[in-house]
């Protein structure tokens, strides 16, 4: 399993068969200036809420690749007025067989509105089964003693994908606390540096997940790392990518 990363929110997961990409938010995004969007490619792509730091690539990605989009019902539905061929709306607690393997929709504490303004439905964590790994993605929230439920299930987590900026969503302390809820000692930071109310110190950030015996993924925007050293993969490196809300 490798992650590509692309900046604030938006992470790619590409397993032996398939890519999957995460809330893409490129081309808005200064920090990601050096990331050719147009040479990201996308199996599925899944969709956290509605916000613009999340959604601003989706359709011209989708649109490109031919990608299903994975999100909740009603950004599902605002991509399909937007153009999008292929979509899958979901709802909260619901479980879907894909061709990478399970999808499973999870409560997040934030809010959500399309950018347009109109209403982006409540806002979702993805907790993603694949044959090379498990793993959990929460999508812009606040902790929450939900995230015990992903425990519950039994899956091994390679890693969760959470938020440490603060600020919009949890800080690092919140996340290594959800980390522990779920079950996995590597999270993959996100989030983050993009604006300022998300500036952190990152070498904080890691001191404080090390104290706590979590392995704190911050790749460099562009960078790919692979399991299970998560080691940066320079010769498969992409460039540049970032974020928002």
């Amino acid at each position: 399993m490798k992650i590509t990363y692309y900046g604030h929110s938006c992470f790619a997961v590409e397993t032996s068969r398939h890519r999957l990409l995460f809330d893409p938010f490129i081309t808005p995004n200064p920090l990601a200036k050096n990331i050719d969007v147009n040479a990201i490619s996308a199996d599925f792509i899944l969709v956290s809420h509605g916000h613009a730091d999340h959604i601003a690539d989706c359709v011209a990605i989708a649109n490109r690749t031919g990608a299903t989009v994975i999100s909740n019902y009603e950004v599902g539905v605002w991509l399909e007025a937007q153009g999008v061929k292929t979509t899958m709306p979901m709802n909260h607690g619901g479980a879907a067989k894909t061709d990478f393997g399970r999808v499973k929709l999870t409560s997040a504490i934030h809010s959500s509105s399309m950018p347009d303004g109109s209403y982006g439905g409540n806002p979702a964590g993805f907790v993603v089964q694949t044959d090379d790994g498990n793993f959990y993605y929460s999508g812009d929230t606040a902790l929450t003693f939900d995230m015990r439920l992903v425990a519950k299930s039994g899956l091994h987590l390679t890693f969760a994908a959470l938020p440490i900026g603060d600020h919009f969503t949890m800080g690092i302390d919140d996340a290594i606390t959800a980390a522990d809820y779920v079950g996995t000692r590597t999270i993959l930071g996100l989030h983050y540096n993009t604006f300022p109310p998300i500036v952190i110190d990152p070498v904080g950030a890691q001191k404080k997940a090390l104290i706590a015996g979590v392995d704190l993924l911050l790749p460099p925007i562009g960078k790919t790392i692979s399991a299970p050293h998560w080691a940066v993969v320079e010769l498969e490196a992409m460039t540049g990518g970032a974020g928002n809300e």
